[in-house]
């Protein structure tokens, strides 16, 4: 499985439910998007290190973009950018997580939801 950026930024701002969702999940893969998405985030050198921490207990998979990821990712944008405001770092995510056949847990399910092949489980926030 695969853990969208927006459910480990739930995380880090203390929400329970991602929490949750974070501890059953482990061990769980990331895009290496989703990594930098969040090392750009980080406040300071600690929250940063904390971070790190995180990721080498939960022992996440970064999953790093290769040929057949970008090549889909730009059929994504190709095909969806204009009707649907496909962003490239959702692109991205989403190639990662066809490309190795993976489910995709997000609260965003909006950005995904239209793409063919993907398997998506929505993530609440709030109960």
């Amino acid at each position: 499985m695969i853990l969208d950026t927006d459910v480990l930024i739930w995380y880090l701002r203390g929400n329970v439910r991602a929490k949750e969702l974070v501890d059953a999940s482990v061990p769980f893969s990331i895009s290496s998007v989703t990594h930098m998405e969040l090392l750009q985030g980080m406040r300071d050198k600690l929250e940063f290190r904390r971070f790190q921490r995180s990721m080498k207990i939960w022992n996440v998979e970064i999953i790093h973009i290769d040929r057949e990821i970008s090549s889909r990712a730009v059929f994504y944008v190709q095909e969806y950018c204009l009707s649907h405001g496909m962003m490239m770092a959702d692109a991205l995510i989403a190639a990662t997580a066809v490309q190795n056949s993976d489910l995709l847990i997000t609260a965003n399910d909006k950005h995904y939801k239209f793409i063919p092949n993907l398997e998506i489980q929505k993530f609440a926030v709030e109960a």
